[in-house]
């Protein structure tokens, strides 16, 4: 008999043996229905798994993101099954699961086309309504070998012999194909409900330029049909939404050919940074931070006490000053340390909160540039802590709270990671462990559910990450909180303590935005260009119905003007449609139209965003309207 111990604590006893499927369908049916795979002794496992001894059981389910990755991941041996099937020449590379979907690389003189879609989707439904059992072989290297130089896979075999001496080598089976892989999968092809291939793509063998240009094919799948419409629709409401196109379409920013990676912001765009970053300094003077500029070069000297020149050269640019070397900051901390030093500081005042909007450049290579998302400049909304020690939960707590009313007021969800320590940190095991204890003990106190992103963490310090979630459900990791017990003893910071002597302080490095530019992009796409009224380069737009109505109409802009609104006038000699239907095109919040009734009444006729005819007001009470809905920076 085996022990197994269940997520919630409770207690099963079964003869060993026993599949892993078998148990869940004698406590749970419903659960057996929706299992994909379990984690048994904190190891993924196929449900068809026999247990011989006693451990900790978990179901995962699609809901899990590692239920997902199984899924997922039999979905490609299916799709690469049907390739297979319909193209018996075709070689196997590789073919994993990823974020939202799957791949699989392959080598054939058959050049795919999307056309070739709908036969591969065709053989898949045939494969999946077979239901072949998904049948996990452990073989020695040399029947491994001898399988797949039979069935001339060349790939497969490279990959094998690849493999260190002695590691167990297993292979899975669906009705007549087999692949070299370590699992886990579902127990049958049958499970997957929903598949869809999605795209083509060039990738090279192993990632290297030298090897062969192999062809990819991307698809994904879902367990309910409804779920996979969803995903396809929000993917081509993604494509709408894309900031570049966005960007040009409503004049916020270029990028030029003779500056790649560095974003030129044009004057509509630069009222959203503008917005953005008056609500940053509002936000931070309330919470009683400082701001400080520091240069955008500063000597090499510098960045080899910080670090980043042994931890992250790679990704900065240099340049030679009166015959001395210096970098372009790929990072702002180190200016801000500086500032810190700048004077000796007594226990009374800290916490010292610096705040910068800190323009930064990294080298990043050209294959991986995307308009304002990835960029080679961007400015961070950085900000530097300085603090005692019995002062970290609390600051921590602070900054914690500082992110939840940005990200509220935009309308953004998220979730949290505790990132740890990498394998290039600067420090020992023990400091680590003691700032990663106090990133934890505030994330507990405020009763913030988290998960670990193990190795991830800063090479100066473990953190914290926000992942927002936006209209579309994708997820981008903007806000960091980093706890850094390291910079202050390289930097040799002190204050002086109660006891009159010098002690060393704490310090937090965090952002909120992350980089202004990016963030930019993000409520493009979140907004789908219509953002809120108080973010809207445009906020009205004035339009008369007739020439004789222009004076009128400037007469409303000029009082709106008057008033901080962002207004202008449409005089162009078009018709009245077609200029509603422009500013419509333009996102624009609010469209004032003005003719003889209007300019006999004193009113304006007002039209709302995604609302259409409001109804006639005057210019008083539309005012006041317009005016409480942008103090209180509605996201709606």
């Amino acid at each position: 008999m085996v022990n197994i111990t269940l997520k919630d604590g409770g207690r099963k006893e079964y003869p060993s043996g026993t599949t892993v499927l078998e148990m869940v369908q004698s406590f749970a049916p419903g659960l057996a229905r929706k299992a994909v795979a379990a984690r048994f002794n904190d190891e993924l496992v196929d449900l068809t798994t026999p247990v011989t001894e006693d451990g900790s059981l978990e179901i995962l389910t699609f809901d899990d993101d590692e239920g997902q990755e199984v899924y997922r991941h039999t979905s490609t041996h299916i799709m690469a099954q049907a390739v297979k099937r319909l193209f018996p020449d075709v070689r196997l590379a590789i073919g994993p699961a990823i974020d939202k979907g799957f791949y699989y690389d392959f080598d054939s003189a058959q050049t795919f086309t999307p056309e070739d879609f709908v036969r591969i989707e065709e053989e898949m439904r045939a494969i999946i309504k077979e239901d072949f059992p998904v049948v996990r072989e452990e073989v020695s290297r040399e029947e491994a070998l001898q399988l797949f130089h039979s069935q001339d896979e060349s790939y497969k075999v490279e990959l094998i012999e690849a493999l260190p001496e002695g590691e167990v080598i297993s292979l899975y089976r669906q009705g007549e194909f087999v692949d070299l892989c370590a699992g886990p999968h579902l127990p049958s092809t049958g499970k997957v409900k929903a598949a869809k291939l999605t795209s083509l793509a060039g990738a090279y063998w192993r990632g290297d330029e030298r090897n062969k240009m192999l062809q990819r094919i991307y698809g994904t799948s879902f367990p309910k049909k409804a779920m996979l419409d969803d995903y396809l629709h929000k993917i081509e409401e993604a494509k709408k939404r894309d900031h570049r196109r966005l960007g040009k379409e409503l004049g916020l920013f270029i990028i030029a050919e003779e500056g790649p990676g560095f974003p030129f912001f044009l004057p509509r765009g630069m009222i959203i940074r503008n917005e953005l970053e008056d609500l940053w300094r509002k936000e931070h003077v309330r919470a009683g931070y400082q701001e400080i500029k520091t240069p955008v070069i500063l000597n090499r000297s510098l960045w080899e006490r910080s670090g980043h020149w042994d931890h992250y050269r790679e990704n900065m640019y240099f340049t030679t000053i009166d015959e001395d070397d210096y970098a372009i900051k790929p990072m702002n901390c180190p200016g801000g340390i500086l500032v810190y030093k700048e004077h000796l500081h007594s226990y009374r005042e800290l916490p010292i909160r610096l705040g910068e909007l800190g323009l930064v450049h990294r080298h990043e290579k050209s294959g991986v540039l995307h308009g304002l998302m990835r960029v080679r400049a961007f400015t961070q909304d950085d900000a530097h802590l300085f603090m005692l020690p019995s002062q970290i939960t609390s600051e921590i707590k602070g900054v914690i709270d500082m992110v939840d009313r940005f990200y509220n007021l935009f309308g953004f969800s998220y979730h949290v990671e505790l990132s740890t320590r990498p394998e290039n940190a600067m420090g020992s095991e023990e400091v680590w462990e003691t700032a990663t204890a106090a990133l934890r003990e505030a994330l507990q106190e405020k009763g913030i559910d988290y998960v670990i992103n193990e190795g991830d963490g800063a090479f100066y310090g473990p953190k914290i990450d926000f992942h927002l979630q936006d209209s579309l459900d994708r997820t981008w990791q903007c806000g960091t909180i980093q706890l850094d017990f390291l910079m202050p003893e390289k930097f040799d910071l002190t204050y002086v303590g109660e006891d009159g002597e010098r002690h060393r302080p704490v310090m937090i490095h965090r952002v909120i935005y992350g980089s202004i530019e990016r963030f930019i992009g993000i409520l493009t796409e979140h907004f789908a260009g219509a953002f809120p009224t108080w973010l809207a380069p445009v906020q009205v737009r004035i339009i008369p119905i007739a020439e004789r109505h222009h004076d009128y109409a400037f007469q409303i802009e000029k009082q709106l003007r008057e008033a901080g609104l962002r207004a202008e006038s449409d005089l162009r000699r078009e018709k009245v449609g077609y200029k509603i239907r422009d500013g419509e095109v333009q996102r624009i919040p609010y469209l004032l139209i003005t003719g003889d009734r209007e300019v006999e009444s004193s009113t304006v006729s007002v039209r709302r965003r995604n609302q259409g005819d409001l109804g006639a007001q005057s210019v008083e009470e539309f005012m006041a309207a317009i005016g409480e809905e942008i103090s209180a920076r509605r996201s709606g």
